[in-house]
């Protein structure tokens, strides 16, 4: 499943490589992963080009110069390829943008995607990104607007930043090694943190999703043409490494049930206070 670092290197390649191409037609084979019909998405969309995209969680927005915004999330996983038209056909696709450069963003959906259209002035109050949480990257995401979304909550920790009406873009790829890093048991609860954990927790977001976004994102995921990503395997720390030793002191990786999903931890290092 994408996450955080994937929509940046998306929303990158977009601005590389479609910024300023007008919109020749917009083709849907599958009604239920927009919100518009084929005919409405060609009357607006039509000649309209992409003026920036920018991330927003796990969801990419792009900016058109006739005042509108589309909204992807690419779910549990798509492949999002930009294809010469005449190659459009070649695999299975649920959406499709065609370009005037004989281009085609080809959107072949794994399992619960979706792309928009709204108008700007109806992005803010739009129900499926309206409640999302702070963008968790970037130059917003400072530490002093991190402590002030920590403020009086409670619960635990991973449950929290999982939560994308909290913060946006941290899923279970990422989670376990963040919580390494700064070393917390995912089952900490956020009020006994203290001001050295909160900025080693700040710390461990930032520094594991550049190094994702650096690397063109986790190796599992594709960009637009077709490269994989190079956050392999090998970069995880703890994160799916059951039984292997933990990186810091040797401890054997442990896997622990939170909640609806799983966790990842040094029992050692990560010890719950």
């Amino acid at each position: 499943m994408p996450e955080l670092p994937e929509i940046e290197v998306l929303c990158k390649y977009i601005n590389r490589s479609l910024r300023g191409i007008p919109v020749e037609s917009v083709i849907v084979k599958q009604p239920k992963c927009t919100n518009l019909s084929q005919r409405e998405w060609n009357r607006i969309l039509k000649g309209a080009s992409i003026v920036k995209s920018y991330p927003q969680g796990k969801w990419a927005i792009s900016a058109t110069d006739n005042e509108h915004l589309l909204l992807f999330n690419l779910g549990m996983g798509c492949d999002l390829l930009l294809v010469p038209q005449e190659k459009l056909e070649e695999r299975k696709y649920q959406f499709a943008f065609l370009f005037e450069n004989d281009k085609a963003l080809r959107f072949s959906f794994s399992w619960f995607g979706n792309v928009h259209l709204v108008r700007e002035s109806d992005f803010e109050g739009y129900p499926p990104t309206s409640k999302l949480g702070r963008h968790a990257y970037g130059k917003e995401f400072t530490l002093e607007k991190f402590k002030d979304l920590l403020q009086g909550r409670k619960g635990a920790v991973k449950q929290f930043l999982l939560n994308q009406k909290n913060i946006a873009g941290i899923g279970n790829a990422y989670i376990h090694d963040i919580l390494f890093l700064a070393k917390l048991h995912p089952f900490r609860a956020i009020p006994t943190l203290t001001e050295r954990e909160i900025e080693a927790l700040h710390k461990a977001i930032v520094d594991i999703f550049s190094k994702s976004v650096k690397l063109g994102g986790a190796f599992w995921e594709y960009n637009i043409h077709g490269r994989k990503g190079r956050y392999d395997a090998g970069c995880l720390l703890i994160g799916y490494r059951e039984g292997k030793p933990c990186p810091v002191c040797g401890t054997s990786v442990k896997k622990i049930k939170t909640g609806p999903t799983s966790g990842f931890i040094c029992p050692k290092c990560q010890k719950l206070k």
